[in-house]
């Protein structure tokens, strides 16, 4: 089976890279990650990705006058490295109309919330200090809102009595490495059709 390209946009530690990236070369995943771009010089995502001999790239937003202009950078770079679909992991910025048309149905991100609750920044933060029950998980396609896009793939994870956010943030981020390789597999696959707001996981 022919793998999948992507580009995978991060701004931190890179642990869902890493992920997608023990998945891929396990042969679990069909992808194959032809560049990791981060806004940020000093994102632990870049260290990862060339420890696995995968093209990296910075790009300052400081260097850029709009939103607009910046993706149009991201846009150029990620389709020179073949780039086919993008995938999120912990990526700091909303992304624009503009890399969207250039990846139109293949734009995925992780949020650690179980949207449409809490999204934005802190998603395991918000819900602790909510005081939900369950919390999680979600992988979903990108659209021009704040974490506003069909949703894929969830994972609940309880939320214990003795919990404080980061033992909760460290059970959450469990599943997410747990589900964004599934996700993107399927997106490989060929077995999502986003119908509306509804995702169709085919098989």
């Amino acid at each position: 089976m022919q793998k999948l390209k992507i580009g995978v946009l991060a701004s931190g530690s890179g642990s869902n890279l890493q992920a997608i990236i023990d998945e891929a070369a396990a042969g679990l995943l069909p992808v194959e990650i032809v560049m990791v771009l981060s806004d940020k010089p000093d994102a632990y995502a870049l260290t990862r990705a060339e420890q696995a001999g995968i093209m990296t790239a910075v790009v300052l937003p400081k260097d850029y006058a709009t939103r607009e202009e910046y993706d149009a950078r991201v846009v150029k770079l990620l389709t020179l490295a073949g780039a086919e679909a993008v995938a999120l992991a912990g990526y700091l910025r909303i992304v624009t109309k503009t890399l969207l048309d250039a990846f139109p149905g293949r734009v995925l991100n992780i949020h650690p919330a179980l949207l449409p609750a809490f999204p934005g920044l802190h998603g395991q933060r918000q819900a602790f200090e909510y005081g939900v029950k369950v919390a999680g998980c979600t992988v979903h396609f990108v659209d021009e809102g704040l974490d506003s896009g069909p949703i894929i793939l969830q994972a609940p994870v309880p939320v214990l009595d003795d919990d404080d956010e980061e033992t909760l943030t460290a059970r959450i981020l469990q599943q997410e490495h747990i589900i964004y390789p599934l996700a993107l597999k399927l997106l490989a696959e060929g077995k999502l059709t986003v119908e509306g707001r509804k995702v169709r996981i085919s098989d």
